[in-house]
Parts: structure tokens; sequence; C-alpha cells
């Protein structure tokens, strides 16, 4: 385990170093990063966008938007991220939650302990740990780290976890493995590979106050996804020119 640390511990310094900070959750407010978390559930970002796009043009993009409106109309709107009947239904059921635990406020449930307002996360419908964990990382600025496909699949590949290595442990080692790292540095455009993957452009939330950990989670998970979206692929993956191609097992 600790040798999986260490090896963790440096692919964020590997990938830091080379890319930067990733700027996510790209939203502008904190009901926005909550309706992706929801939205983007067996979809790609690009549906959630066009799901998000039509949540504003509606303004609907907010706890009173989706308090008001019709249950029909909501679908509509979310069409384009797919599953949209069960993503209504699941907005609906988070904004009644907040309703009837946190009087409306946002702040109110984000003031709450991370493992009790976790617990309660959970406790809703159609929200598993990954989903739970966006909220608080992204939306609330809480100190948990986001395990998601990319994540299982890289550390998979790298022969630190295996496929029935669970949710909880997995994150658990991430963030032991995170827990004293800070970013200090500040990279100039200059400073950046030249094939970089572009990053998300800043917004509201991604330059949101959290706490230094908060912040280096925050970049790891981004920094994770870029490796599993452009070379550590589902299939016929890009090893020889992945920045951690040297830490593969051989």
């Amino acid at each position: 385990m600790v040798g999986a640390e260490d090896s963790i511990r440096e692919y964020y310094r590997t990938l830091y170093r080379k890319w930067g900070p990733q700027h996510w959750w790209p939203a502008e407010s904190q009901f926005e990063v909550i309706a992706g978390a929801y939205l983007t559930q067996n979809t790609s970002w690009k549906n959630v966008e066009l799901a998000l796009g039509g949540l504003r043009r509606e303004k609907l993009l907010s706890l009173e938007g989706i308090r008001q409106v019709p249950l029909a109309q909501l679908e509509t709107a979310i069409r384009p991220a797919g599953y949209f009947r069960q993503k209504a239904a699941r907005l609906k059921t988070f904004v009644a939650f907040v309703d009837t635990k946190y009087r409306g406020s946002l702040a109110q449930m984000f003031a709450t302990p991370t493992s009790d307002l976790r617990e309660q996360l959970l406790g809703l419908n159609g929200v598993g740990p990954e989903t739970a964990d966006s909220i608080l990382l992204y939306a609330g600025q809480h100190t948990v780290f986001v395990v998601d496909a990319y994540t299982r699949r890289i550390l998979e590949r790298h022969g630190i976890t295996e496929s029935k290595t669970t949710y909880e442990e997995i994150r658990r080692m991430c963030q032991a493995a995170l827990v004293n790292e800070a970013c200090h540095e500040d990279f100039p455009d200059s400073a950046l590979d030249a094939n970089s993957p572009v990053p998300h452009r800043p917004s509201r939330m991604s330059r949101a106050e959290r706490s230094p950990l908060a912040q280096v989670y925050n970049d790891m998970h981004g920094l994770i996804v870029n490796v599993g979206k452009h070379y550590c692929l589902k299939s016929k993956p890009k090893c020889e020119s992945c920045p951690l191609k040297d830490f593969l097992p051989t």
C-alpha cells in the first residue's frame, strides 16, 4: 500500500508539472456543479453541456428553478443528457432534500461536516459515491477525492489496483497519497508542454476559495481525466506518448 501511495503521489507531481491547473469544475455556481454531477451520469460531458445550456436558457439552473418547473418541462430541458426522466426526478429529489433538511440553503448544507453530508447524499435516489463526492469537492469545497472510471482504468493498468478494488479503497488510497501535497508553484503557459490537453477555461467555481488539500484533489482529478481521455483509452491506449509511461509495470 505504501508503494501504491508513493506512485500516486508521483503521478500527481508529474502531471501537474507538465500540464498545470485544469480549472475543474467548469461552472458559474454551486448549483450548476450539482446539476452537472447528476447529468453526467452515463453520458459524455458534451451532452451535459447541452443539457446545462437548456436549463440556462429556461432560467432553471437554480434551486428555485428546479423547484418550480413542471417535471415534464424539466425532462425536455435536459433531454440531451440521456436518461432524462430519471435525472429530472433525481434533481427534483435533491431540491426537496435541501428544502426539507436545510431550509433551501446550499450554504447550510455545505456547512455540514463532510462525513455526515456524504452519508446524507448517498441516501438520495440516484446518488452514488462518485456523484456525492463530486458535489462535495466541486460545489462545496470539501476535502474528498473523486474516483471515476478513468482513475480505475489508470490504476489497474499500472498494477496498483484490481477490478475488485472498491470505490472506497481507491478513494482512501488516493487521499492518503496526496494528503501532504499542495500546489505552491505557478506554471506560466510557457512552462507547459506544447502538446498539453487544453484545460477548461477558468470559471467562478474553478477559482472558488478552497483549502490547499481540496485544490490538490481538484487538480488531480482533472489531470487524471485528461490522461484517460487522451492517452489511457479504453481500447488502443497510447502508452508510448503518455506522460505516465515511465510508471508502467515492466
